[in-house]
């Protein structure tokens, strides 16, 4: 058995305090407010699944916050140093750094997916939603600058419409597509022991989710290969709101409704992160079965955590409300009873964090 070393008994720092790797066969559920040390702590587990197993994951990242997983701190001791330099980690930029170029195929969307980005209704839009699905299935002739003209040379009234549609709604100028470059999707396919999607960089709001979607319905697509991956999403609520508002954003939830749903038994495993509980989805939510819980002081998530999650306590769960940065309750099939913990210490360089006020020399 694989157990990972997260950090000490709140109790007793004599004490330390571990992981089944196994349970992560499981959804997990990751909450913090702003201030708890949440992705710090989360950065810790990942860590430990990246040395001490070999289970693939995928982080979707909106803030950058796991972009330099590759790179270890100074603290980190030789033997891990060397098995972090030796791991496959895969980093894709969304705007400016170094990485790979974060990109995806519209043809690698569903038709729905599809409609969505270009804000269609099969019905209303019937015309040039059925022009839609019968374009050539192909990559390049999909991301082609030449792909509008050649619509709007069409006879068909559907294709005019729908390149009318494409070009009002710019959606080809989005920086997401590969326009014949590599795609995420196939960097995914190969199971790197770490792919890190930067989301936050790109310009139109529709972009990072149309990135995340085109990866999680390839992953749902080819789910009876059974080929596991820990799907982390951080600041969940980004992709997974209870209340989803564009069409993009409702095809996003559906596809995470459903992994949470039945991914488990295709080895598609959840873990999301998010500040409050009342954000994520409900279907999502109530399908996790492991519980990372940090400072939250606000009652109604206290109350809402208490009524999901029945294998911690109510009183263990308000004690949150006391933690200070660095402090969390486990509980939940990754271990043995709810635990209270002192996170431990990060091996790798986090990128994200808070910017200092400026004071005065002195002051």
């Amino acid at each position: 058995m694989t157990y990972l070393t997260i950090g000490t008994a709140l109790d007793d720092p004599e004490v330390a305090v571990e992981l089944d790797a196994r349970r992560f066969n499981r959804h997990t559920f990751w909450v913090g407010q702003s201030g708890s040390g949440k992705t710090y702590a989360l950065g810790v587990v990942l860590e430990q699944l990246l040395l001490e197993t070999e289970l693939p994951m995928l982080i979707l990242d909106p803030n950058g916050d796991f972009t330099r997983l590759r790179e270890t701190r100074l603290t980190a001791s030789d033997a891990d140093a060397a098995r972090v330099a030796e791991a496959d980690i895969r980093v894709f930029r969304s705007g400016a750094g170094e990485g790979e170029r974060l990109h995806a195929r519209f043809v690698d969307l569903t038709a729905a997916s599809k409609a969505a980005v270009l804000q269609m209704d099969p019905i209303a839009d019937a015309d040039e939603y059925n022009a839609l699905i019968h374009l050539e299935q192909n990559a390049e002739t999909l991301d082609a600058r030449g792909m509008v003209p050649g619509l709007l040379g069409s006879v068909d009234p559907g294709k005019a419409r729908l390149a009318k549609r494409i070009e009002n709604l710019q959606v080809l100028e989005w920086n997401v597509w590969s326009r014949g470059a590599v795609s995420v999707v196939d960097v995914v396919d190969e199971r790197p022991r770490a792919t890190v999607l930067d989301l936050g960089g790109f310009e139109h709001p529709a972009e990072p989710k149309v990135a995340a979607l085109a990866v999680l319905e390839h992953l749902w697509a080819r789910r009876e290969e059974r080929r596991p991956v820990l799907i982390v999403i951080d600041e969940a609520h980004n992709l997974c709101s209870p209340n989803p508002e564009t069409a993009v954003e409702r095809a996003l939830t559906e596809q995470l409704v459903q992994i949470a749903a039945e991914g488990r038994k295709f080895g598609l495993w959840l873990l999301l992160s998010t500040q409050r509980p009342t954000k994520i989805h409900p279907n999502v939510l109530s399908q996790c079965d492991n519980l990372a819980l940090m400072r939250v002081n606000a009652p109604r998530d206290l109350a809402e955590l208490a009524d999901v999650f029945g294998f911690a306590s109510e009183e263990a769960i308000r004690r949150s409300a006391d933690f200070v940065q660095g402090q969390a309750l486990f509980a939940g099939g990754f271990i043995s009873a709810p635990t209270f913990v002192q996170m431990g210490d990060r091996i790798t360089e986090e990128a994200g964090g808070d910017v200092k006020v400026p004071l005065r020399v002195g002051g």
